[in-house]
């Protein structure tokens, strides 16, 4: 059995580039950043970014377009895909995620001063009762 899955929780990091095919569908791509951080063996927190290529079709394009801006959250489910092309007599390669379902992260609030760069979910610690989960 083979599986390509792929899922992504990032930050849009360019507004998509909108094309429509000849068949009248559009097309958009776009960038999505995700980070990890960890403490080395030092004891110094490191970070590292990587940033992924992105590829909606259809009327996912035309959501995404017209709900997201630079910096939005997104959940993407979705496929690798490695296109070739040809330039100057060399081969070329680029591998993408193609989306087959997203999920809009939580909108950014905004005040007068400055946007928020806060987006995670503020869940109050005294909601959950760990006594009285029944397992």
């Amino acid at each position: 059995m083979n599986l390509n899955k792929i899922f992504i929780c990032g930050n849009l990091t360019r507004l998509q580039e909108m094309k429509a095919l000849p068949s009248g569908k559009s097309v958009s791509s776009f960038s999505i950043a995700t980070n990890r951080v960890w403490t080395d063996k030092p004891g110094q927190k490191q970070r590292d970014a990587l940033f992924h290529n992105v590829v909606t079709i259809g009327k996912q394009a035309e959501i995404l377009n017209q709900y997201c801006t630079t910096g939005s959250l997104l959940l993407i489910e979705g496929r690798l895909q490695t296109r070739p092309w040809e330039k100057d007599g060399q081969k070329q390669y680029r591998t993408e995620v193609v989306v087959d379902s997203f999920q809009l992260g939580p909108k950014r609030e905004q005040s007068d001063d400055q946007p928020s760069t806060n987006t995670e979910p503020v869940v109050p610690e005294d909601e959950i009762n760990p006594d009285e989960i029944p397992f």
